[in-house]
């Protein structure tokens, strides 16, 4: 099965999309809207992106480009995040990461190296191909990038040890299922009144159904107009689910209510 996800190779996206497609059936981009669009449009039958780190928080851009094209959730994919820090030498001015993960070892890099330029660059992986590039430039990245020509010179440098990333799998629309253990939907309720948001939780409460995660972005079609990414632990074939889903599309019924789907999670180490 073909994938498309974060990269270029090497990246915690691609380690992830390993787990749905074979290791030649996965193409890269660096653009996580990108990412989602090409499934939308049925260009692959499933694109792996990242939703939420441990420690810094949701992806905003997953979160807005879910609510901008229709696609499915088919599996969660969660990875441990393993960062080290490899450069061809001790010798460096810069360490070159994805942005995440230079806050992700924020501690290390201020207690060891508080002279060094940090610079955001699109991923781990091309973090690594500076290092390769220049030998001035240090990387973060899984230490199995390091390969033959670059050395590891301090491993599990992440300033916390449950570090983790959460990833969804993701599909065309006619490719959802209601089958799995966990849910999640998207709302815009094209309305703003007091308890509005108080409303929608409950009709998940009254029912006894947990929530895993509630963010809020704009809509982008006015200032003050959310919608609301709701991850809830039940999965739509049950009918108190289904129940709490409707309750929530008549509370939304001046906008829009997207399922994107039912699926369980599967742990990549």
């Amino acid at each position: 099965m073909e994938a498309i996800t974060l990269g270029p190779a090497g990246t915690y996206s691609h380690r992830a999309a390993r787990a749905v497609a074979d290791e030649n059936e996965v193409t890269f981009t660096e653009s996580v809207t990108a990412i989602v669009e090409a499934v939308a449009k049925g260009e692959y039958r499933r694109g792996v992106v990242p939703i939420e780190n441990s420690i810094e928080g949701s992806v905003t851009e997953t979160l807005d480009a879910l609510a901008n094209y229709d696609v499915g959730v088919v599996e969660e994919i969660v990875t441990p995040i393993r960062h080290a820090l490899i450069a061809a030498s001790e010798s460096f001015d810069v360490v070159a990461s994805h942005s995440q993960a230079l806050a992700q070892c924020r501690s290390f890099l201020e207690a060891e190296y508080p002279d060094v330029t940090l610079e955001a660059v699109a991923s781990t992986a091309r973090g690594v191909e500076r290092a390769r590039d220049d030998d001035r430039v240090a990387a973060i990245a899984h230490p199995d990038n390091a390969g033959e020509d670059l050395q590891v010179l301090a491993a599990d440098i992440q300033d916390r040890d449950s570090n983790a990333t959460r990833f969804f799998a993701i599909s065309p629309a006619d490719e959802r299922s209601d089958a799995g253990g966990k849910s999640t939907i998207v709302v815009n309720p094209n309305a703003n009144y007091p308890g509005l948001l108080l409303e929608l939780l409950e009709a998940f409460a009254d029912r006894d159904i947990n929530l895993s995660r509630v963010e809020s972005r704009p809509t982008g079609d006015r200032l003050g107009d959310y919608l609301f990414h709701i991850d809830f632990e039940a999965g739509l074939y049950e009918r108190h689910a289904r129940e709490a889903v409707e309750d929530v599309e008549d509370i939304a019924a001046n906008g829009w209510v997207r399922r994107l789907g039912s699926y369980d999670t599967r742990h990549v180490v």
